[in-house]
């Protein structure tokens, strides 16, 4: 009777352990609050072409992401990273010379779709799967607006450029069953672009390098 029980437990562990496992072929689906966090690495802005005191500075966003994998061995994955629209108020930042510093200049929507190589080093059986990745990054950016205090000031119109850069994240999967998972992840991406408006008739000019912290945690479906 030990000896069946015995063996009866091994094979329900190891059943468990096949049912929770990433494996070649596996859709997962993940989707969860995303929080990005640009740096503030900006240009000096140029007004008329002459370089000003004043930089650029985007605030904080959350919006839903959304990441779906394909794996093509047991430790090896692609993934695309989606999410709805990320929405970042731009105002400028710096010295007082010209008497604009603080001024919200306006607001921009982008969509930085990713798509990644990841890399899950502990064996496929376990539970807990961290992973590292790398991969391309391409940002667009629309619905760019110059705000209300802005225009009151003499700005119009507003246009920033799409950006192509690299990205890399770390993070974990850690399976509840064989279909769903928790997820957390971090990841850093290179977004680099340059932003157009005017003062008057007069052209300003500024190259920003958003480059975002995006720190996600979410839940996911394996199929």
């Amino acid at each position: 009777m030990r000896v069946s029980s015995i063996v009866m437990l091994l094979t329900f562990g190891l059943t468990s352990s096949a049912a929770l496992a990433h494996s070649a072929n596996q859709i997962i689906i993940r989707g969860g609050p995303a929080y990005v966090h640009p740096q503030d690495k900006s240009d000096h802005v140029k007004i008329g072409g002459a370089k000003s005191d004043l930089k650029t500075k985007a605030d904080n966003d959350t919006q839903l992401g959304l990441n779906f994998q394909y794996m093509i061995t047991d430790n090896l994955a692609i993934e695309l990273l989606g999410a709805t629209p990320f929405s970042h108020q731009v105002k400028l930042s710096g010295g007082n010379a010209t008497g604009l510093a603080g001024a919200h200049l306006g607001k921009i929507k982008h969509l930085p779709p990713t798509l990644s190589a990841l890399w899950y080093p502990f064996d496929s059986s376990c539970e807990f799967q961290p992973y590292v990745g790398l991969g391309i990054n391409y940002t667009f950016f629309f619905d760019e607006k110059v705000s209300g205090k802005a225009k009151k000031t003499g700005f119009h119109g507003f246009d920033l450029d799409s950006s192509w850069g690299w990205a890399a994240q770390v993070g974990t999967d850690y399976s509840i069953d064989e279909n769903w998972l928790i997820n957390a992840q971090i990841r850093y991406i290179d977004i680099q672009t340059k932003a157009r408006t005017h003062l008057g008739n007069t052209k300003v000019t500024a190259k920003y390098d958003l480059d975002p912290w995006v720190v996600m945690l979410g839940v996911g479906y394996k199929f």
